[in-house]
């Protein structure tokens, strides 16, 4: 992911927003146009490539409460912003969203989080490159629309992988752009179950394939900051190959959809009850949030992280994805020890700093404190 600023970093809360226009992208996918009051204008800036979750219980069968994130797709634009919605498979939400969302109907969103971003200041010069699949392309939409609408020399290179030409999101836009930034803008769609001149453009993207993409598309040597969206097993190969390419992990961000586990869904964080029996091993958690401090007990034997225990007692504590992707849930440990079972969200830096996530941690000493305003 991209290096961030420790203290950058701003709390995320929801607010309650209308939606502005709903467009048809592909037969599974939606561009939702939200409108955002001048009073909430400072709230909802942000950076191209962040990202907004989204908190419905119209979403939900039996009425819980669901949380997705989903990229901002156009350039920073006071008072509105818009998002992809992708058709999963088995998505309960994107599904719902696909189907019935409507300019005029309220959901939740969060205040814009994420580190997939770059310096602006310092991309006159550069070459960017991207390897998306799918709803992936999302937030380089707006990345791409900022870097070369902003500079006059930066370079853009462009992978995008699909199933077809009709799964393409946002394929009238990408051929605008093209012709608009003829000699700045690189793009070659590569689809996995359609023909194309090129046979390397033709197929799933594999460890062979990618090997040709960065030999004859899109040497690393000529690449300065590189972008990777898409699902884990492409995401977790680009970087191997870009590592064994040489490239400083510093110059690669990188964004996950999930970490296809879906023990680690965001549907397990809704502070399930967990009751104590006399003489077990517990640990006291404390966490500090909006200046107010709180404590909850978690058994050993729960095996429950410290977001789960905390929405316990309250439910305005932040997460989004819930699976250690997003970062979203991230606070300041301060005193104790903790065991993360995933992290792909926190830098290095963040974790020599001493921040955590909190959807993935777990006590092992019998007292922790973490503070989410730190």
């Amino acid at each position: 992911m991209a290096a961030t600023n420790l203290g950058a970093r701003r709390r995320a809360r929801f607010h309650t927003l209308a939606v502005r226009e709903v467009r048809r992208l592909t037969a599974d996918s939606i561009e939702v146009a939200f409108a955002v009051p001048d009073e909430l204008a400072d709230d909802y800036d942000y950076a191209p490539g962040q990202y907004v979750a989204l908190r419905s219980r119209l979403a939900s069968p039996d009425g819980a409460e669901l949380r997705r994130s989903y990229s901002i797709c156009q350039p920073p634009v006071r008072g509105e912003l818009r998002v992809a919605i992708k058709r999963d498979v088995g998505g309960v939400f994107s599904s719902w969203a696909n189907e019935h969302l409507a300019p005029g109907m309220q959901l939740d969103v969060m205040s814009p989080q994420g580190t997939f971003t770059t310096d602006l200041t310092a991309a006159e010069h550069k070459h960017f490159a991207a390897i998306a699949a799918g709803s992936g392309i999302t937030p380089l939409m707006a990345l791409i629309r900022t870097i070369l609408g902003a500079t006059e020399h930066a370079r853009f290179s462009l992978v995008y992988t699909n199933r077809t030409s009709l799964d393409v999101m946002f394929l009238e836009e990408l051929a605008d752009l093209k012709d608009r930034y003829r000699e700045r803008l690189a793009l070659h769609h590569v689809l996995s179950r359609e023909e194309r001149t090129s046979e390397l453009l033709s197929g799933r993207i594999d460890a062979r394939r990618l090997d040709g993409i960065l030999e004859y598309l899109v040497p690393p040597a000529d690449v300065d900051e590189w972008f990777l969206c898409g699902p884990f097993d492409l995401v977790e190969l680009c970087r191997s190959k870009l590592r064994e390419a040489g490239v400083d992990r510093g110059s690669v961000h990188f964004e996950l959809f999930t970490t296809d586990r879906p023990e680690y869904g965001s549907s397990g964080a809704v502070g399930r009850p967990t009751d104590r029996e006399a003489g077990v091993n517990a640990a006291t958690v404390k966490f500090t949030l909006d200046g107010r401090t709180s404590t909850v007990v978690i058994p050993e034997r729960a095996a429950e992280s410290i977001l789960n225990a905390a929405l316990r007692v309250r439910t305005d504590v932040p997460f989004a994805c819930a699976g250690g992707v997003c970062g979203t849930c991230r606070a300041k440990l301060v005193d104790g020890s903790v065991r993360m079972t995933e992290n792909y969200a926190l830098e290095p830096e963040e974790l020599d700093a001493g921040y955590v996530l909190t959807c993935q941690s777990h006590p092992t000493s019998d007292a922790v404190t973490v503070d989410y305003d730190y």
